[in-house]
């Protein structure tokens, strides 16, 4: 199990916000914390650390005022650490390489795979043209429904039709290499884990899976590192003390760091 750093960003600057608040409407998000750095100071330090795999997501959508603002933020992070950093957030197959170019090491998309409630394997398969398999990872962020977790789009706005399970990560693994997972009704409230995500998830364990979303303390850290038998990633954002909290980012620099 890893650490696997994060860069938000929302409106032009970096941020740590409750992912069930975001909104396109006004460009509204209610804020954990808004940083007085750019994304290339935190690149440049998961660069110095050697953390690898972290993700950058661009919260904003492709309509908004604000969406070239977040990319130039991004891009001067894949400059400060090319090669190191995932990025998401509105890609497409028409602009995946483009990112790739820029420095990312993978794009991370969901809402242009999962369209009208479904997965769309067209798309699917045009993105992972675009960039090669081991370039994608698709972010399965999912909400609770009556019976289960089901994948939402549109930053976080919409539920599909596609519940996840061991089987819907078997048709998706054959075109990625990573699954990051959002859990996103716990998504910035620090809260806690989404634990029946996580059991679902460790019970498959086929490929590489990121999970973020709750996490506010070292017990919950552990708990991901029990349920998960040691084989899910995880990633710290409201709760890191360099996003105002009180978990240690040099402790898990030295504890779970991903270095390369």
């Amino acid at each position: 199990m890893k650490f696997r750093p994060c860069i938000d960003i929302h409106n032009g600057k970096v941020k740590q916000i409750v992912g069930s608040s975001l909104q396109d409407k006004g460009d509204f998000a209610e804020e954990n914390f808004v940083s007085s750095m750019d994304a290339d100071s935190y690149a440049s330090l998961y660069r110095r650390d050697r953390l690898f795999g972290g993700h950058m997501i661009l919260l904003n959508s492709k309509d908004s005022i604000y969406y070239k603002k977040d990319v130039k933020q991004a891009k001067k992070g894949l400059l400060a650490f090319p090669g190191g950093l995932q990025i998401g957030g509105g890609i497409t197959a028409e602009d995946a390489a483009a990112f790739i170019e820029a420095g990312a090491s993978h794009v991370i998309v969901t809402s242009y795979v999962f369209q009208d409630g479904k997965i769309h394997y067209g798309n699917l398969e045009r993105i992972s043209e675009a960039v090669g398999r081991k370039h994608l990872v698709l972010d399965l962020s999912c909400r609770k429904k009556e019976d289960g977790y089901y994948i939402v789009t549109d930053r976080w706005q919409k539920f599909t039709e596609e519940k996840m399970s061991g089987e819907m990560l078997d048709k998706l693994a054959l075109w990625c290499d990573e699954f990051l997972v959002h859990g996103v009704d716990v998504e910035g409230k620090s809260t806690g884990i989404e634990k029946e995500v996580l059991e679902l998830l460790a019970r498959w364990n086929k490929i590489p899976i990121v999970y973020a979303g709750g996490i506010h303390s070292l017990e919950d850290i552990q708990e991901i590192d029990h349920i998960g038998k040691g084989r899910i990633d995880f990633t710290v954002g409201s709760a890191l003390d360099l996003f105002g909290g009180d978990i240690s980012y040099s402790f898990l620099c030295e504890a779970y760091g991903f270095r390369q």
